[in-house]
């Protein structure tokens, strides 16, 4: 089973040929909701492929918490380990999308009420997962613990650090996997990523968007091209990579395998709108690296 820590959100996504200027007003075309929250995403990413799959993470008791877990649930996603509070709304996702890009504001909500005290509750379905998967629109002294438990127990960790301003440089070490893309890279270490992927090899994996991926295998730099593909709505295709190369990874993968097929599933997760909606299953993601091949 792979375990998902982090964010659940809702998703208020405008659509808009353009976005306005500082001051300025402008009419949008369309308004949708769509279940999101980076964790959540990330779960339903993995469950989506046919992997077991839990979430820990917080929400209120409002009608979009409600809404939100019994989407997880609906994936068959774990949802024992969600804790809820009635006195906190759930998180929310302001979501701007025009030609095919997309800007985002985060209400984080309950995700902030998600602390050490409740990780140290669920321990033990920390440490008995394949491999743990996190991000960081929760505290980030929950983040530091759960890195902590994951590192103590031998068990594999994929940091998605973002949103990078709750980034800390301790979680460097103790994460298994790193996967920033390339702002977050250098926001982390610097303009010269090539030097921080020589000195963290086979750890930073740099996320480029529809260019694809890149790592550093201990001798050479790898680079794995992004697959064609016409984006309706990126929101979500960062958090369907992370998913994707998470259980790539369980299922025996090395990393340029698991990156390759990261790197297809997220493809195929932008060509329909909401975060959520385009996550591809296991078997549409062969028939697309079967097709590049």
């Amino acid at each position: 089973m792979i375990t998902v820590i982090g964010s659940i959100n809702m998703d208020l996504v405008i659509q808009t040929d353009h976005v306005p200027e500082k001051g300025e007003t402008r009419l949008g075309s369309t308004f949708t909701t769509f279940f999101g929250g980076k964790g959540a995403n990330q779960v339903v990413s993995i469950a989506r492929l046919g992997k077991e799959a839990q979430m820990i993470g917080a929400c209120g008791t409002d009608e979009y918490g409600k809404m939100a877990l019994e989407s997880l649930k609906k994936e068959n996603i774990k949802t024992d380990h969600v804790f809820t509070f009635p006195d906190e709304t759930t998180g929310i996702a302001t979501i701007i999308v025009s030609n095919g890009d997309n800007r985002i504001i985060v209400v984080p909500g309950a995700n902030n009420r998600l602390t050490p005290k409740e990780i140290e509750l669920v321990k033990n379905e920390i440490i008995n997962s394949e491999m743990v998967v996190i991000q960081l629109e929760i505290p980030a002294n929950t983040v530091h613990t759960a890195l902590k438990i994951c590192n103590e127990h031998n068990i594999p960790i994929v940091l998605n650090p973002a949103p990078i301003d709750r980034f800390k440089p301790e979680f460097i070490e103790l994460a298994t996997y790193i996967t920033p893309n390339e702002m977050e890279c250098i926001s982390m270490f610097g303009e010269n990523i090539e030097q921080a992927l020589e000195h963290y090899s086979n750890k930073l994996i740099v996320t480029l968007g529809d260019k694809g991926a890149r790592f550093y295998d201990g001798k050479q730099h790898i680079f794995i091209e992004g697959f064609k593909t016409d984006p309706v709505d990126t929101t979500g295709a960062g958090d369907t990579f992370n998913g994707s190369f998470a259980v790539a990874l369980t299922e025996g993968k090395n990393i340029e395998e698991a990156v390759r097929f990261a790197n297809a599933s997220a493809s195929l997760s932008v060509e329909k709108k909401g975060a959520q909606s385009g996550m591809p299953s296991f078997e549409r993601v062969l028939r697309r690296l079967n097709l590049e091949i």
